[in-house]
Formats: C-alpha cells, structure tokens, sequence
C-alpha cells in the first residue's frame, strides 16, 4: 500500500490542518508514493521502536509524537534523533507522525481519555475560533459523582500511573461529577476548566505553581505526559483497521515512559 493511501486514511480522521503552528504533523521521512507493507504504532520514535520495526518487517513507523520538531543542521549520530532519522533512511522505513491534530480532532486524545473514565457529554474545552466544533480538551460529566480519592486511585490504576501528584484536596470527602481533560502539556487549560466548572482537571507537564491555579474550588492532578497520551496508539490502531482493513498494522510493544518513578 501506498503511505498515500495510510496518511489519507488517518487525515480523513484528524485533519493536519488542525495541528499547532509549532508542530510538525505528517510524513517525516519517507516519500507519499513510497510502497509499504506493515505499520509499528507507538507514542516516540525511539532506537527500541526502530529495532522492534526491523524485527517485526514493519517499513512504517506511526507516532504521536513527530520525531523532528525543530530543524536539524547536521547527521553525525550525536543525538538519538539523529541516529533515528539516519537509521530510518537507511533501513528505508517511513516515519509519520500524528500529533496536535490528533489532539484537537473530535474523538481524538482527550475524548480517548474521558472515554477511558466513563465520561459522557463530553464537549469540546477550548474550541477554535474558525470551528468550534474542534480543539483542545474535553469537558464531560461522570454518570454519578464519585469519591475523588477513589476516582484518583481509580485513574491510576487505568493508565498505570506511578504516581499521580495533584493540589490540595478541599476534602477527602469531595465527590466529583465534572471532569476536564487535556492530554499532555495541558497548563495553558486551567483557566478553560475553572470557567467549565470542572470539579477535577486532568492534565501532565505541571509546574510548581499550576497547582494554586484550582482556587480552592477544582482540583488539578498530574498523571504524566506518556501515561495520557498512550492511547495515541488505540486511536490510530482504531482508524487504520476500519479505514484500510487488509493492511497490517502492530501495536508496539517497545513504546515505553522516559520517565520513571522511584517507590
């Protein structure tokens, strides 16, 4: 099949017209009329990944995350995103990456993740100007209220989280019906949930001060950026099955956190 053929399959879906002026969403590396026969879905492109792809006869690597955000002035092996992209030209494996389009699309991360929960209603949380219909997080509301150490502990047991940091608790019998939700780097959504009424927003990448932003009236909580956008992966394993059904596709099983948590 034609990468073509795949990177219409998954921009039908999540449009690259929706991702960040920052980023860099698409066809990597590799040619749109280039052959491919078998796709490796992970979050990084990363050596593991690559060395999973070639022991698997996968020739495209899907990601979330685009392997190249800035440009790179030279190929010496220095850095790892050297050694991949150089390993990827060579081992003559495309890498396409689907990243804040992907985040901002209907049904895409934040909505994976409310899913996850047992979110319904959800909407949009910072919607674009040009199509409200899409953008960046979800608002949604649990079928009844819940316990928030117990909707805490309930979360990182589903994303297998190592730790979950968050602000203070107005109470350990808090009960949480509305929740906010934005994968990833989500700081900049704070205010977006106050105005929604979250009870609890969900988000990664907090910083020390993010956590007084709650005014004692929302609850913020960290789950790690990995663990939030893993799902990345069920998404495009989604879209590809019922898209192009007769094309191979593997879930990577070398797609693992940087992070890790010391107990």
């Amino acid at each position: 099949m034609k990468i073509r053929e795949i990177a219409a399959a998954i921009e039908e879906f999540a449009p690259l017209k929706l991702q960040a002026d920052y980023d860099n969403s698409g066809l990597v590396v590799g040619r749109l009329d280039d052959e491919v026969h078998k796709a490796l879905l992970a979050v990084d492109v990363t050596e593991e990944v690559l060395n999973e792809a070639e022991r698997e006869g996968c020739d495209i690597v899907i990601t979330h995350h685009p392997i190249i955000f800035t440009p790179l002035k030279r190929f010496n092996s220095a850095t790892y995103v050297e050694r991949c992209v150089e390993r990827a030209i060579r081992s003559g494996i495309a890498l396409y990456a689907c990243h804040t389009n992907l985040d901002s699309t209907v049904n895409g991360m934040s909505w994976q993740v409310g899913s996850m929960i047992g979110l319904s209603y959800m909407s949009v949380l910072e919607p674009r100007r040009d199509d409200p219909s899409v953008g960046y997080g979800v608002i949604g509301t649990l079928t009844r209220p819940e316990n928030i150490k117990a909707l805490l502990m309930r979360i990182k047991s589903i994303f297998d989280v190592g730790a979950i940091r968050h602000s203070d608790l107005p109470s350990e019998d808090m009960m949480v019906r509305r929740i906010a939700i934005c994968t990833g780097s989500g700081r900049s959504l704070i205010g977006n949930a106050l105005a929604a009424d979250a009870d609890l927003y969900i988000t990664a990448d907090l910083r020390y001060n993010d956590f007084m932003e709650g005014e004692n009236r929302m609850v913020i909580a960290d789950i790690g950026h990995f663990e939030s956008e893993f799902c990345a992966i069920r998404i495009l394993d989604d879209v590809l099955s019922k898209k192009l059904c007769n094309f191979a596709v593997r879930k990577s099983l070398c797609s693992r956190n940087p992070i890790h948590y010391l107990f």
